[in-house]
Protein backbone atom coordinates (compact mmCIF):
# COMPACT_ATOMS: atom_id res chain seq x y z
CA UNK A 1 0.00 0.00 0.00
CA UNK A 2 1.26 3.40 -0.93
CA UNK A 3 -0.03 6.91 -0.43
CA UNK A 4 1.33 8.52 -3.59
CA UNK A 5 0.08 7.37 -7.00
CA UNK A 6 3.37 8.59 -8.50
CA UNK A 7 5.10 5.54 -6.94
CA UNK A 8 2.87 2.96 -8.68
CA UNK A 9 5.01 2.51 -11.81
CA UNK A 10 8.26 2.08 -9.87
CA UNK A 11 6.72 -0.59 -7.66
CA UNK A 12 5.14 -2.43 -10.58
CA UNK A 13 8.55 -2.43 -12.28
CA UNK A 14 9.92 -4.19 -9.19
CA UNK A 15 7.19 -6.86 -9.40
CA UNK A 16 4.85 -5.45 -6.76
CA UNK A 17 1.12 -4.95 -7.00
CA UNK A 18 0.74 -1.56 -5.31
CA UNK A 19 -2.53 -0.37 -3.82
CA UNK A 20 -2.97 3.37 -3.40
CA UNK A 21 -4.49 4.01 0.02
CA UNK A 22 -4.59 6.85 2.51
CA UNK A 23 -3.89 5.05 5.76
CA UNK A 24 -5.18 7.91 7.87
CA UNK A 25 -8.61 8.04 6.24
CA UNK A 26 -9.10 4.36 5.38
CA UNK A 27 -11.13 2.17 7.71
CA UNK A 28 -9.82 -1.04 9.24
CA UNK A 29 -12.14 -2.97 6.91
CA UNK A 30 -10.80 -1.15 3.84
CA UNK A 31 -7.23 -1.88 4.92
CA UNK A 32 -8.08 -5.52 5.61
CA UNK A 33 -9.48 -5.84 2.08
CA UNK A 34 -6.33 -4.25 0.66
CA UNK A 35 -4.01 -6.72 2.44
CA UNK A 36 -6.18 -9.83 2.19
CA UNK A 37 -4.09 -12.76 1.02
CA UNK A 38 -0.77 -11.13 1.97
CA UNK A 39 1.85 -13.21 3.74
CA UNK A 40 2.98 -10.23 5.80
CA UNK A 41 2.59 -6.51 6.33
CA UNK A 42 5.37 -4.02 6.95
CA UNK A 43 4.46 -0.72 8.54
CA UNK A 44 6.99 1.72 7.13
CA UNK A 45 4.72 4.74 6.86
CA UNK A 46 5.36 7.91 8.79
CA UNK A 47 4.19 11.46 9.16
CA UNK A 48 7.54 12.70 7.97
CA UNK A 49 9.67 15.68 8.88
CA UNK A 50 7.87 18.98 9.10
CA UNK A 51 4.58 17.46 10.24
CA UNK A 52 3.08 18.53 13.55
CA UNK A 53 2.31 16.64 16.71
CA UNK A 54 -1.23 15.71 15.65
CA UNK A 55 0.04 13.95 12.53
CA UNK A 56 2.71 12.09 14.53
CA UNK A 57 -0.15 10.52 16.46
CA UNK A 58 -2.56 9.93 13.56
CA UNK A 59 0.10 8.33 11.35
CA UNK A 60 2.99 6.98 13.42
CA UNK A 61 0.82 5.62 16.24
CA UNK A 62 -2.76 5.29 15.00
CA UNK A 63 -1.82 4.24 11.46
CA UNK A 64 0.38 1.44 12.77
CA UNK A 65 -2.31 0.25 15.16
CA UNK A 66 -4.99 0.47 12.45
CA UNK A 67 -2.84 -1.66 10.14
CA UNK A 68 -2.34 -4.12 13.01
CA UNK A 69 -6.11 -4.41 13.43
CA UNK A 70 -6.48 -4.88 9.67
CA UNK A 71 -3.84 -7.63 9.74
CA UNK A 72 -5.84 -9.41 12.43
CA UNK A 73 -9.07 -9.02 10.44
CA UNK A 74 -7.43 -10.26 7.23
CA UNK A 75 -5.66 -13.16 8.93
CA UNK A 76 -2.17 -11.85 8.15
CA UNK A 77 0.07 -13.37 10.84
CA UNK A 78 3.35 -11.55 10.12
CA UNK A 79 3.67 -7.89 11.11
CA UNK A 80 6.93 -5.94 10.87
CA UNK A 81 7.06 -2.34 12.02
CA UNK A 82 9.70 0.28 11.36
CA UNK A 83 10.07 2.19 14.60
CA UNK A 84 12.82 4.54 15.78
CA UNK A 85 15.82 4.62 18.04
CA UNK A 86 14.59 6.49 21.11
CA UNK A 87 11.20 4.79 21.21
CA UNK A 88 12.53 2.52 23.95
CA UNK A 89 12.52 5.47 26.37
CA UNK A 90 10.83 8.50 24.82
CA UNK A 91 11.05 11.95 26.41
CA UNK A 92 7.87 13.27 28.03
CA UNK A 93 8.08 16.90 26.89
CA UNK A 94 5.94 18.52 24.17
CA UNK A 95 8.69 18.82 21.55
CA UNK A 96 7.50 17.46 18.19
CA UNK A 97 10.27 14.85 18.10
CA UNK A 98 9.36 13.71 21.61
CA UNK A 99 5.74 13.31 20.53
CA UNK A 100 6.98 11.30 17.53
CA UNK A 101 9.02 8.98 19.76
CA UNK A 102 6.04 8.47 22.11
CA UNK A 103 3.82 7.70 19.11
CA UNK A 104 6.35 5.11 17.94
CA UNK A 105 6.61 3.68 21.47
CA UNK A 106 2.82 3.37 21.73
CA UNK A 107 2.63 1.64 18.34
CA UNK A 108 5.48 -0.70 19.29
CA UNK A 109 3.72 -1.60 22.55
CA UNK A 110 0.49 -2.42 20.71
CA UNK A 111 2.34 -4.57 18.20
CA UNK A 112 4.32 -6.40 20.90
CA UNK A 113 1.13 -7.06 22.89
CA UNK A 114 -0.63 -8.50 19.83
CA UNK A 115 -1.01 -12.11 18.80
CA UNK A 116 0.78 -11.46 15.47
CA UNK A 117 4.26 -12.77 14.61
CA UNK A 118 5.79 -9.33 15.03
CA UNK A 119 9.21 -7.79 14.64
CA UNK A 120 10.10 -4.22 15.63
CA UNK A 121 12.98 -2.68 13.69
CA UNK A 122 14.44 0.55 15.08
CA UNK A 123 16.76 2.21 12.55
CA UNK A 124 19.19 4.99 13.26
CA UNK A 125 18.99 8.37 11.52
CA UNK A 126 17.91 7.64 7.96
CA UNK A 127 19.94 8.84 5.00
CA UNK A 128 19.32 8.80 1.25
CA UNK A 129 22.85 7.53 0.61
CA UNK A 130 23.12 4.42 -1.57
CA UNK A 131 22.97 1.29 0.56
CA UNK A 132 26.12 -0.70 1.20
CA UNK A 133 24.38 -3.96 2.11
CA UNK A 134 26.32 -3.86 5.40
CA UNK A 135 24.80 -3.08 8.77
CA UNK A 136 25.12 -3.45 12.50
CA UNK A 137 22.13 -5.05 14.22
CA UNK A 138 21.84 -4.90 17.98
CA UNK A 139 19.32 -5.91 20.61
CA UNK A 140 20.49 -2.86 22.61
CA UNK A 141 20.02 0.76 21.54
CA UNK A 142 22.78 2.08 19.28
CA UNK A 143 22.87 5.47 17.61
CA UNK A 144 24.26 6.27 14.20
CA UNK A 145 23.11 6.76 10.64
CA UNK A 146 21.82 4.15 8.20
CA UNK A 147 20.83 4.29 4.53
CA UNK A 148 17.16 3.72 3.75
CA UNK A 149 18.31 1.11 1.19
CA UNK A 150 20.00 -0.86 3.97
CA UNK A 151 16.92 -0.67 6.21
CA UNK A 152 14.87 -2.04 3.29
CA UNK A 153 17.37 -4.90 2.92
CA UNK A 154 17.02 -5.67 6.64
CA UNK A 155 13.22 -5.66 6.34
CA UNK A 156 13.41 -8.13 3.44
CA UNK A 157 15.75 -10.38 5.42
CA UNK A 158 13.49 -10.23 8.49
CA UNK A 159 10.45 -11.23 6.44
CA UNK A 160 12.34 -14.31 5.24
CA UNK A 161 13.49 -15.25 8.75
CA UNK A 162 10.76 -16.58 11.08
CA UNK A 163 13.20 -16.60 14.03
CA UNK A 164 13.04 -12.80 14.01
CA UNK A 165 9.43 -12.87 15.21
CA UNK A 166 8.97 -11.56 18.73
CA UNK A 167 12.17 -9.50 18.54
CA UNK A 168 12.97 -5.80 18.77
CA UNK A 169 16.31 -4.67 17.44
CA UNK A 170 18.25 -1.67 16.17
CA UNK A 171 19.93 -1.16 12.80
CA UNK A 172 22.70 1.25 11.85
CA UNK A 173 25.35 1.31 9.16
CA UNK A 174 28.01 -1.29 9.76
CA UNK A 175 30.46 -3.75 8.28
CA UNK A 176 28.50 -7.02 8.28
CA UNK A 177 26.41 -8.16 5.32
CA UNK A 178 22.70 -8.00 6.22
CA UNK A 179 22.14 -11.77 6.30
CA UNK A 180 25.22 -12.34 8.47
CA UNK A 181 24.25 -9.53 10.85
CA UNK A 182 20.75 -10.96 11.22
CA UNK A 183 22.07 -14.48 11.79
CA UNK A 184 24.43 -13.21 14.50
CA UNK A 185 21.61 -11.30 16.17
CA UNK A 186 19.34 -14.33 16.22
CA UNK A 187 21.92 -16.78 17.60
Amino acid sequence: MIRKPAHVDDLRADGSEPVVCDLESATVDELAQAIEGADAVVFAAGAGPGSGTERKNTMDRDGAIKLLEAAKAAGVRRYVIVSSIGAESPPQDDDVFSVYLRAKADADAAVAASDRDWTIVRPGSLTDDPGSGRVTLSADPVRDRVARDDVAAVLAAVLAEPRSAGRTFYVIAGVDPVDEALEALLR
